[in-house]
């Protein structure tokens, strides 16, 4: 008598299947790098508005006005900067290599790029993000109530207090290779 039932994988095809699905699952974040390069284009935009604002106001802003506006801009540039490590850096690390050793603009940071070293970079990033609009404040300081110069310098310290943490964190753990 014949046996109609299909025969059982090996445990080892199914632990393989799995794992292969796990490993592989690492491509859905591609849509998510995806959507950070398109929040880096509306930051561009945003960016272009705010310099011809500049320029339009060149001879009627006062030195206040322009300093916030530029400030606004170094702002955008940093945020950008931000978003670019959270883009190639994540996806070197998580998704796929990027394959650039030898490309002349390949960033020197790349080269040692982990999680431990992505995230106390983003940490440092953040830290000048909100020193920008720290000395924003300070520069609007007198429409502001005090309430809010001290609210942001608490955060800003928070974020300092939050990445000299992680650095601290990051010298702690073992050292390993590059991935």
């Amino acid at each position: 008598m014949k046996s109609d039932a299909v025969p059982r994988q090996p445990i080892e095809a199914r632990g393989k299947f799995l794992s292969t699905i796990l490993f592989g699952s690492r491509w859905l974040q591609v849509p998510l790098y995806l959507g950070v390069i398109g929040a880096q284009l509306v930051y561009v935009v945003h960016f272009m508005v705010e310099l011809e604002h500049l320029v339009v106001g060149t001879f009627t802003l006062t030195e206040e006005a322009i300093m916030l506006i530029v400030l606004g801009l170094i702002d955008v540039v940093m945020i950008s900067n931000l978003l670019i490590m959270v883009i190639v850096g994540g996806y070197e690390t998580f998704v796929s290599r990027l394959n650039l050793e030898g490309h002349p603009d390949e960033p020197e940071w790349l080269s040692h790029v982990n999680a431990n070293v992505l995230k106390v970079k983003l940490a440092t990033a953040i830290i000048g993000i909100s020193s920008i609009h720290l000395l924003k404040t300070f520069i609007n300081a007198p429409n502001l109530a005090d309430k809010v110069l001290l609210w942001q310098t608490v955060i800003h310290m928070a974020f300092i207090v939050s990445a000299v943490a992680i650095a601290y964190i990051d010298r702690l753990m073992p050292q390993t290779g590059k991935h």
